[in-house]
């Protein structure tokens, strides 16, 4: 449907129907001292030959960028994102080249509220995008937005301190702990950005393009569905078991989800405390999976790749021993460049927004997605620790209704609960309100986590062509996907 210069990650991330001409790029003069890439619709559809021409990141890596595309924080349609933008002082040179009748038909904000640059549309509809969406979903998933506007000097320190609390927190008292963290949430709750206990404008910003897309084609824009079997949303329940106490108390979470008819995912942390192989066993009699949690819970196994090359091959030891595709960092540590050295299927150490955490931030997604070859599962509902322990919530009621926030766009409600934390009635009972909240949904897809990274990776394998009897799928999702389509008023409608 589409042709574009360079790879164009919104369409890859998707599967929006198009192919890569690299001969597009000459339409793009070459005295032009911008990095611009072009996209057009594909000719012979009965559409306008209007054009998307961005500011590509791609021929930036490792180069410096001009200092007329600063890097920094911005806003638009009211949404935050962070990456590298052209001004319209330097844009409005080059507009001249591209086409005729350009004005700016989107502001774009910088960190002082102030309008900084532009969404450019011409008299034939052609739009100019001064930024690279890929750039801008990669800063989300990564976090790396929080690099953005911060000295050196101060993310070491912060660095610093996580590795300093997690050095320390063994030989403090447990309510010592949670005086120290109560007091530091008071802080975090300032955070700006992500907001909690929902942050939405990476998916408003998906939103956004896609109306501009189907504007752009005159036409609905087809995409593969994010869920199998024509499904609107999927349900994940995952479980970390942090200490001996936790796993002899598995079955306060595990005895409600089974008299529900619920299946879930349990991580350990096997050289912590003894995990029994008929534990094993009997979760996975059950249809349950078994996920590796660290190798000692003391905040260490990331803190650099020389203790990270020294731990792994334990880890992996028990992953094959356990059968285990999964991974989830102790306290949710993380760090981009070494997750996908861990070599597991799939990691879920993201949430999507979480400030209260030693490490806060959040990668901003409620959908899954790439790191290289691993897929990321976000945590996508607060942690029972912060509802409950941090925040000191009566009921559940974050849970649900961040919950039915996610069904209503066709998100993934991942749920961690720690058994450890069981014994407090709240969390036991509001585990089971939040079960019987969505057990009558049929409209969900309720899978394991293996389940969700193994349909994310066949949905990236397959794509959507277009032949005399209209849009099918190619590939592995050939049986379970479904194609949907993006209007121009931002409905998605099945065929």
């Amino acid at each position: 449907m589409f042709e574009a210069s360079r790879p164009f990650a919104f369409f890859d991330y998707f599967r929006i129907p198009y192919g890569v001409r690299e001969s597009l790029a000459a339409d793009v003069p070459s005295r032009i001292p911008l990095p611009v890439r072009r996209l057009r619709v594909a000719a012979g559809l009965g559409a306008p030959q209007r054009s998307l021409t961005w500011l590509g990141a791609d021929g930036h890596q490792g180069q410096a960028w001009p200092a007329t595309c600063p890097l920094g924080r911005y806003r638009l349609a009211d949404s935050t994102f962070f990456s590298h933008v052209a001004v319209d002082a330097a844009v409005v040179p080059v507009l001249g080249q591209l086409g005729h009748g350009w004005r700016p038909v989107e502001q774009i904000t910088g960190g002082t509220g102030q309008r900084c640059a532009s969404v450019w549309q011409d008299e034939g509809g052609s739009l100019f995008l001064p930024f690279d969406f890929g750039e801008v979903m990669r800063a989300y998933w990564s976090e790396s937005y929080q690099q953005v506007g911060h000295s050196p000097m101060a993310l070491h320190g912060r660095a610093a301190a996580i590795r300093g609390y997690y050095l320390l927190r063994p030989a403090l008292p447990r309510q010592l702990q949670l005086r120290l963290r109560r007091t530091f949430s008071r802080v975090q709750t300032r955070s700006s950005f992500p907001r909690w206990p929902a942050e939405d404008s990476l998916h408003a910003l998906y939103a956004w393009l896609f109306r501009r897309l189907a504007e752009l084609a005159g036409r609905p824009v087809p995409f593969l569905g994010l869920w199998p079997d024509g499904r609107s949303w999927a349900l994940v329940l995952t479980h970390d078991v942090e200490t001996d106490a936790g796993c002899r108390g598995i079955e306060m979470l595990r005895g409600p989800e089974r008299e529900l008819g619920y299946r879930s995912s349990w991580n350990f942390v096997p050289l912590r405390y003894q995990v029994a192989e008929e534990t094993v066993r009997g979760l996975k009699q059950e249809g349950c999976e078994v996920g590796v949690h660290g190798l000692r819970h003391d905040g260490r196994d990331l803190g650099s790749r020389r203790l990270l090359a020294k731990r792994l091959p334990g880890m992996r030891e028990f992953a094959e021993r356990w059968q285990a595709v999964g991974f989830r960092s102790p306290a949710t540590q993380r760090r981009w460049d070494l997750m996908p050295r861990l070599g597991f299927d799939y990691d879920s150490s993201y949430s999507d927004t979480d400030p209260y955490e030693p490490q806060p931030g959040g990668c901003c997604s409620y959908l899954p997605f790439f790191n290289e070859s691993m897929v990321e599962l976000p945590i996508t509902l607060p942690q029972d620790h912060t509802v409950f322990a941090i925040l000191g919530s009566a009921d559940a009621e974050v849970w649900i209704s961040k919950a039915q926030f996610l069904r209503e766009r066709q998100a993934m409600v991942l749920a961690l609960t720690h058994p450890d934390h069981a014994h407090d009635p709240r969390v036991a009972n509001g585990y089971r309100s939040l079960l019987e909240s969505l057990r009558g949904d049929q409209a969900g897809w309720h899978a394991l986590p293996r389940e969700v990274a193994a349909w994310w990776r066949q949905r990236a394998g397959s794509a959507i062509h277009r032949s005399s009897n209209g849009w099918s799928i190619d590939g592995p999702a050939t049986a379970s996907g479904r194609i949907q389509f993006a209007t121009a008023d931002g409905l998605r409608a099945r065929p």
